[in-house]
């Protein structure tokens, strides 16, 4: 290790040669002449006839030199020139009232001058040397050493705090990587069939899915060392860091045998390589080309699994995704309904709730969303709770967070006329009418008029009571027809139109569209794709493959299909116009209702009592959910403690044999691979 040490450190002493050489040039020749001021030289016979002119101010005579500045104050020049044996010249500069000294030369010692000319010039460099050595990543003399060095964070053993028990909603993602761990405590399980684990395996999915707790997870399950470093953090801003850093870090991952690598976002750096030289990366390309290296290099069979994640997949370099480097490819999806639930369970067990909150009613509320915004929404509805002086949460807590994370907090203070806030709840009553009218619609959840921080001036929510994942071209087309029935209702009742149609136009085109491109449900089109999608994990870009000719066609084709819906619409309204009044009335008044009361006051029933009846089924199924979910948690304890009894057993049975044996264990791992990672550390 000290060779190496020293290997680092010959540059390091290289470069402040190189720089001292500099700056001793500087101080002599450059810094000089950038600081002084501007000098004139003068012969002697124009310097007497500029003082017989009576233009010098003042006169500095020097042993070799006379200086002199001027008496014009804009002319800021100092005029110079030699010393010439004059006895006149005192009497000429009295006669001109220049005003001249005799300049004593100062004699600075020896030390003085070493002290100003090299020591000050040399502190200060090697200050600035070590603040940018510092600056880039180095301790002192031996930064330069560090620059190869890996950046990843190493949680030693159970240190990342985190096990399966925390992950929820990935249960398939929890299965696939189960299996991991396992080999990690029984190898020889599967090196007596001959089998091999998989030497990596990618995490995909969109983000916020816990791609990166899945991975801490299996480190904290596994009790193993865990590396973690950023895809980023390998690329730097001098050629061949990257390549080093990898080299590093899998070298100290044999070491730490057997342990887990992680690597997060590695698109940063593995990327498809370019065939072109336009646009390339050398440095990231050599950099993917090292990891390459070092994932065909080491041994599986000694316990180091790679584990890296990612939400652009189709981004990646074929040559990463290849079985021999990742084998397994594992996807972290969002959540359905019963993961969301299972989600917001594992993080309101740190907060404090009242029994009857519905947790279930939220998850039904929240399609679409990932654990990490979940767990914000549990997060927020705490912070509501406190403030509104509560020493608990509550479901109007969680709903009013969940209404935050969609549409922004409330501007109850924003001035509204009533021509506008009559204009908004017939908008939003024609959106959730129209809906309820329909077979294929899903039902309406809550509908507000008031502002958010969004910019919306209200919003209709729909629930579907069974999360859908395909849509009939029924489904789709009732989703358009919803939403043209804002517009609609203003069409029908004011006979006019507002621009708060706009989000609702974009999604009707939107959907409309894709029936069109993607899903081939048009009788004039049939089964042809005309549009392609990519990044599916983070948004998704659409990219058209049809002529214009065609994308002429599909565009009326998007039309019809949208103007269809619109008329249905109408419609539906002008059908049931009592109810669209009596239903905007009520909204006005109320300002938010939930889809109970929307149901009760459409089917002229009483609000209130439906809305009692509602909360005593709810109470109900809660109660019976609650007795549901201890007894699940008791079996999922006590399985999971009987598994890591398990593994706990077939580790320390390892252990012993391996040290009994002295060079290897049965199934072929030596007793250094085996050894805990706070003993080698004590020994290094």
């Amino acid at each position: 290790m000290n060779n190496n040490n020293d290997n680092g450190r010959r540059p390091l002493y290289y470069y402040y040669i190189l720089a001292l050489v500099v700056l001793m040039f500087l101080n002599t020749s450059v810094f000089p002449s950038m600081f002084k001021t501007k000098v004139t030289d003068l012969s002697y016979d124009s310097f007497i006839q500029m003082v017989d002119e009576g233009k010098f101010a003042k006169v500095e005579i020097s042993d070799k030199r006379i200086a002199a500045t001027a008496k014009d104050p804009e002319d800021k020049k100092i005029y110079v020139t030699g010393r010439v044996e004059d006895n006149q010249l005192v009497e000429k500069l009295m006669k001109s009232k220049v005003t001249f000294s005799q300049v004593i030369p100062k004699e600075s010692g020896p030390l003085e001058s070493l002290i100003y000319n090299w020591v000050l010039p040399i502190i200060f460099f090697i200050v600035i040397g070590q603040l940018i050595m510092r600056y880039m990543g180095g301790k002192g003399f031996g930064g330069m050493g560090n620059f190869g060095k890996s950046n990843a964070k190493v949680y030693m053993q159970a240190q990342t705090g985190v096990t399966f028990a925390d992950v929820a909603g990935q249960d398939e993602a929890k299965e696939a990587l189960v299996e991991l761990v396992d080999f990690l405590h029984n190898p020889g399980k599967y090196s007596s069939i001959g089998a091999t684990m998989p030497k990596g395996a990618l995490l995909v999915g969109p983000p916020g899915t816990g791609k990166t707790l899945l991975a801490k997870a299996i480190a904290g399950e596994a009790k193993v060392p865990f590396f973690s470093i950023s895809g980023s953090e390998f690329i730097e801003m001098f050629v061949g860091m990257g390549a080093a850093r990898v080299r590093d870090l899998f070298k100290e991952a044999q070491k730490k045998a057997p342990c887990i690598v992680f690597i997060d976002e590695i698109d940063a750096i593995g990327k498809k390589r370019d065939s072109g030289a336009f646009g390339s990366n050398d440095e990231r390309e050599q950099t993917l080309n090292q990891l390459l290296s070092e994932m065909d290099g080491f041994d599986g069979s000694k316990g180091v699994i790679i584990l890296a994640a990612t939400n652009r997949p189709e981004s990646l370099d074929a040559a990463l995704l290849r079985p021999g480097r990742f084998d397994r490819r594992i996807p972290v999806e969002l959540p359905d309904v019963n993961g969301r639930e299972a989600i917001l369970k594992v993080h309101a067990k740190d907060v404090k709730m009242r029994d009857d909150v519905d947790l279930k009613k939220i998850a039904r509320s929240t399609p679409g969303a990932s654990g990490a915004e979940l767990a914000n929404i549990i997060n927020e509805a705490a912070l509501c709770a406190v403030r509104n002086k509560r020493d608990k949460v509550t479901n109007a807590d969680l709903e009013q967070a969940v209404d935050i994370i969609i549409a922004g907090y409330q501007r109850k203070n924003m001035v509204i006329s009533e021509e506008e806030k009559k204009n908004t709840a017939y908008h939003e009553i024609g959106h959730a009418l129209v809906a309820a009218s329909q077979t294929h619609s899903a039902p309406v959840e809550k509908i507000t008029i008031i502002p958010h921080t969004n910019g919306s001036l209200g919003y209709t929510m729909q629930v579907d009571e069974q999360e859908k994942l395909n849509y009939t071209k029924e489904d789709l087309f009732t989703k358009i027809v919803t939403f043209t029935g804002g517009r609609a209702a203003e069409e029908v009742v004011f006979n006019h139109m507002t621009a708060g149609a706009s989000n609702d136009i974009e999604q009707a085109t939107r959907l409309a569209r894709a029936m069109v491109t993607r899903f081939g449900m048009t009788e004039e089109f049939g089964m042809m794709g005309m549009e392609t999608i990519h990044n599916a994990y983070l948004g998704g870009d659409a990219t058209l493959t049809c002529s214009e000719a065609t994308l002429e066609k599909v565009d009326v084709k998007v039309m019809e299909i949208i103007k269809e819906a619109h008329q249905k619409a109408l419609a539906i309204l002008q059908e049931h116009r009592e109810e669209l009044d009596r239903l905007a009335s009520y909204l006005l008044e109320k300002e938010t209702i939930t889809g109970v009361e929307f149901m009760a006051v459409l089917n002229n029933e009483d609000p209130v009592e439906a809305v009692r009846r509602a909360a005593e089924e709810a109470e109900s199924r809660n109660a019976e959910q609650r007795v549901k979910d201890e007894e699940k948690a008791r079996r999922e304890a006590e399985e999971l403690a009987a598994k890591q009894a398990q593994w706990t057993a077939a580790s320390a049975a390892a252990g012993m044999e391996s040290g009994a044996l002295g060079k290897e264990v049965k199934d072929g791992a030596t007793d250094a691979e085996f050894r805990p990672a706070e003993e080698e550390k004590k020994e290094e």
